[in-house]
């Protein structure tokens, strides 16, 4: 595997993603490499419905916690000495993640997930199932146990 000097943390600010979060920052320090931290404000959930003004305090709400997930990883890892980036993106998870890693040209995606079962994934499908299908370099998943 080529050098790491660039890693995606990809987090949404949940307890599933607290740990990749402290991963991807161990790491980051361990081989000197520039973070970017991501947070997709997810509008799948909104995109069937028409976006009108019944929508928007929903997508306010979500920029604005966006902004605190990356603030606090930002304070994270500028305590810990690694360098990073903060992107905030709209759209859906996956495919924001997979574009921002395209774009930006990283060597590594860090994602956390919560171990599920085959059932709850073929129902809920999975971000990091995506991810790991269609990005263009590695990707680390931090699995997070039920109950933690």
């Amino acid at each position: 595997m080529d050098e790491i000097k660039k890693i995606l943390i990809a987090t949404d600010g949940s307890e599933n993603t607290k740990e990749a979060v402290k991963k991807g920052l161990s790491l980051a320090k361990m081989l000197d490499a520039e973070v970017i931290g991501l947070y997709v404000v997810d509008i799948s959930p909104i995109v069937p419905l028409t976006l009108d003004e019944t929508s928007f305090p929903m997508v306010e709400f979500l920029r604005n916690e966006g902004e605190d997930v990356l603030g606090k990883l930002k304070k994270q890892a500028e305590d810990m000495g690694v360098r990073i980036r903060i992107i905030k993106k709209e759209g859906i998870p996956a495919d924001e993640i997979i574009n921002v890693a395209e774009e930006e040209d990283v060597d590594l995606i860090v994602i956390g997930t919560l171990g599920r079962s085959a059932l709850e994934k073929l129902l809920l499908g999975s971000v990091a199932e995506k991810v790991i299908r269609h990005a263009p370099c590695p990707v680390l998943v931090v699995r997070t146990k039920r109950g933690k």
